[in-house]
């Protein structure tokens, strides 16, 4: 039976959507590691000024130059490489790469005869791992024209030394491989002014050894 009065049906509220919190259109994240490029040059500057003075005839092959291009032309090249990589520096990350597993097989076309592991390699074989090292050098060098003056003096006397040191074993002429020796000393000097430049001009703020950078069009 009915009261006489109506009943009333409340309508089911719809819940409120949330709005999304509102995000960074870009998130910039700052590099705070230290630059690995001197390192890398470094060690292949050191390395090449000694194995370079035994091409000119001051010293012999020993153990100084075998552990120098195992440890630091070498291993420690490789791991300037690989922080290179971090950095997303595609040029670096390939030199320094190259360059340190460059005296790791150096080293290993020295010692493995030595410990009976693998032949000597002829004349026409070294001038043909020298010239394939030259090559390569040539195209990088063609990269330096966008980074600096430097780097460019450094790759042309690294495509240079390779050339004299691969006719050298090609012709068995010992004079050029001796005249590769002194040009490879300049050439691993240009090297480290080019590394120690990075770290002087890092810790004064200013420039103090000028690298000649290029304005990039």
């Amino acid at each position: 039976m009915s009261n006489g009065k109506t009943a009333t049906v409340a309508a089911p509220i719809a819940p409120t959507a949330m709005a999304a919190p509102a995000l960074p259109a870009k998130v910039a994240i700052l590099d705070t590691n230290a630059n690995p490029a001197p390192l890398g040059l470094l060690c292949f500057a050191l390395t090449t000024i000694l194995l370079s003075a035994h091409n000119a005839g001051f010293f012999g092959l020993d153990a100084m130059i075998l552990a120098m291009a195992v440890f630091y032309g070498g291993i420690a090249q490789v791991f300037a490489g690989i922080f290179e990589w971090r950095k997303n520096n595609t040029f670096a990350t390939t030199a320094f790469i190259s360059y340190g597993f460059f005296w790791l097989t150096l080293a290993g076309i020295i010692v493995f005869p030595k410990l009976g592991l693998a032949d000597r390699p002829s004349e026409v074989a070294m001038g043909s791992y020298l010239a394939m090292w030259g090559l390569l050098s040539f195209v990088m060098f063609i990269g330096t024209f966008r980074l600096n003056v430097a780097l460019q003096v450094t790759f042309f006397l690294l495509v240079v030394a390779f050339a004299l040191l691969s006719i050298g074993d090609f012709t068995g002429n010992r004079m050029l491989t001796r005249l590769a020796g002194y040009e490879g000393m300049v050439l691993g000097f240009a090297a480290m002014y080019t590394g120690l430049a990075q770290v002087l001009n890092e810790l004064y703020g200013r420039v103090v050894w000028p690298l000649g950078p290029v304005v990039k069009k």
